[in-house]
């Protein structure tokens, strides 16, 4: 099946929204929630009427302390949903770090891949998507947080590092994104010196996403439960956006929309000098 391409925002345009399509029994926010097929494609409807520009399904929880799955137990939760979930008609992404499956789901029609390890947990996965032809996603990622080291060197290197598979491999640039990883092997304090240093990333001349719903880093702050950092995460996003980012990943669809609605509304105004459209 051929894939629903993916293409970027344009510079004026609303940065991006990506729902999380969570299909597994553990994610840290909604896990269990939508496991049953007919339970994630209705999620997956709502998220589109809602004005997801993208949809992004993962079958294996990646929250600290995660059990982890294997290839076959990750397809079996993937199988019954991922089809149905691309004949909606919208880009689906697909939320892996195991080549094998991204190769089946892009197969199937997925137009993105978003790797959590950055190309570099699997040595297959860079040809994998040079093959299928879609963008790639890859996030920064450590076994475990360090407080004394400079992570933005850090980020700065993995960054290399996956950008230099992704060239041996021949995916184009302009099919690759960086993402952060906030909250992966990151201290509360790094987490928001990255967020506050996230045009730090422009360096790399690469396009970022960015995806803190419902983290931690913002119920520490807020002293909230999970189900109720709504306004925590629109505030990190927002400014996540306002300092470089294109593409946010998360859990609340409508908000997120709105919210960066009228933010690229009052970018056209003060930079574009062009008039304020109306609408989606």
């Amino acid at each position: 099946m051929a894939h629903k391409q993916y293409i970027l925002p344009s510079a004026g345009d609303r940065c991006h929204v990506m729902g999380i399509l969570n299909v597994t029994p553990d994610s840290f926010s909604d896990g269990g929630r939508h496991e049953a097929a007919e339970a994630a494609l209705a999620h997956a409807r709502a998220m589109i009427a809602e004005g997801a520009d993208i949809i992004d399904i993962g079958a294996e929880s990646t929250r600290p302390g995660a059990a982890a799955v294997d290839e076959t137990a990750e397809w079996a939760r993937l199988e019954p949903v991922l089809e149905p979930v691309i004949a909606l008609g919208v880009p689906v992404s697909i939320d892996t770090y195991k080549a094998a499956i991204a190769r089946r789901a892009c197969a199937l029609g997925a137009a993105l891949v978003n790797d959590v390890w950055g190309l570099q947990k699997d040595p297959a996965m860079a040809d994998v998507v040079a093959e299928a032809g879609v963008p790639v996603v890859m996030m920064h990622n450590r076994l475990e947080a360090d407080a004394s080291i400079d992570i933005l060197s850090d980020m700065d290197r993995f960054f290399e590092r996956s950008m230099e598979m992704a060239a041996r491999a021949r995916i184009p640039r302009e099919r690759q994104i960086l993402d952060p990883g906030f909250g992966f092997g990151k201290t509360m304090d790094q987490n928001y010196l990255v967020l506050n240093r996230l045009d730090h990333l422009a360096r790399h001349g690469l396009p970022v996403l960015a995806g803190a719903s419902r983290k931690r880093m913002i119920g520490a702050v807020l002293d909230v439960p999970t189900g109720e950092r709504l306004f925590g995460s629109l505030a990190v996003h927002l400014l996540a956006s306002e300092r470089g980012a294109v593409i946010v990943r998360v859990h609340d669809v409508r908000p997120h929309v709105e919210a960066l609605a009228i933010q690229a509304a009052m970018r056209r105004e003060a930079f574009a000098g062009e008039p304020v459209r109306t609408g989606h």
